[in-house]
């Protein structure tokens, strides 16, 4: 397949956002897209206050703050999203993350690799009788994208192999390092640290610790952040959302049932840091 030269990130939250930064800081030449113009605007002051600190910290200078600015386009239209590479950061929903693609086909050419940032919904599924499902993959990045390491690569039933390398090497030319893997239920990561977040909530559930004591300890013994504050910062609403769908994608085991508690803080919009109180206050 042709080199990657242009991306272009669907989805201006935080994911989209961090996508689009690191792939401009590593030479590419972005396209950022979302429906609403505020989160544009919310995406663009983000990239720049984040490439400021970057240059207050001497890992960029000022000129390629300028440059990495440059290379990235904001649009609010659809019809804009042309590229080599098209990567999916929307809400988690199949729904609308196959009408966004199947909108996306219809203006871009035979070669585009579409490839779906989603944590847990099935990529098979979200390319099944598409006429683009060999050049459709998972490419799930980790929060916040701009630092985080892992690239989970997810083959789904379709994918080409070639579509596969590419996004190894897409990945570590973003300085990723891409783990390749088959469509599965929470795929890697998602599927093993159901059980990090699970446990910690039953332990609260029993009164067995505090929050503070669990995040406390789970730090002490080499975790870079405690169940609660990682839940707090990927949000209340993803976290619960993801563990619903691998709960019923494996036939709803008791080991897995999602927690109550985490059910309650959805229902009061205690989501985190992104609403100001999860587990703890922001």
């Amino acid at each position: 397949m042709e080199p990657i030269k242009k991306i272009c990130v669907c989805g201006a939250g935080t994911m989209g956002s961090g996508i689009a930064q690191i792939a401009a800081q590593s030479g590419f030449n972005v396209i950022q897209f979302d429906v609403n113009s505020e989160m544009l605007f919310k995406s663009q002051s983000a990239i720049e206050s984040d490439l400021k600190k970057l240059v207050g910290r001497e890992k960029i200078t000022a000129s390629q703050q300028e440059e990495i600015k440059q290379r990235i386009v904001f649009t609010s239209e659809i019809k804009n999203c042309c590229a080599d590479i098209i990567i999916e950061a929307v809400v988690e929903n199949k729904k609308i993350k196959q009408q966004l693609f199947d909108e996306l086909c219809l203006i871009n050419d035979s070669t585009t690799i579409f490839a779906t940032n989603t944590s847990s919904i099935s990529v098979s599924e979200l390319s099944v009788n598409k006429n683009y499902a060999s050049r459709f993959a998972g490419m799930h990045f980790f929060n916040p994208a701009q630092i985080m390491k892992l690239v989970e690569i997810i083959r789904a039933a379709g994918t080409g192999e070639d579509v596969i390398e590419t996004l190894v090497q897409l990945s570590k030319q973003l300085g990723k390092t891409p783990v390749v893997c088959n469509d599965a239920p929470g795929f890697i990561v998602n599927r093993v640290a159901r059980h990090y977040y699970l446990e910690a909530m039953q332990l609260l559930e029993e009164e067995a610790a505090s929050v503070e004591a669990i995040d406390k300890v789970m730090e002490a013994t080499g975790f870079k952040m405690g169940p609660f504050k990682l839940m707090d910062l990927i949000g209340m609403d993803v976290n619960y959302s993801v563990s619903n769908i691998v709960w019923e994608a494996l036939g709803k085991p008791e080991r897995l049932k999602p927690s109550t508690i985490q059910k309650n803080k959805v229902a009061a919009n205690e989501l985190g840091k992104k609403t100001g109180k999860g587990f703890y206050e922001y």
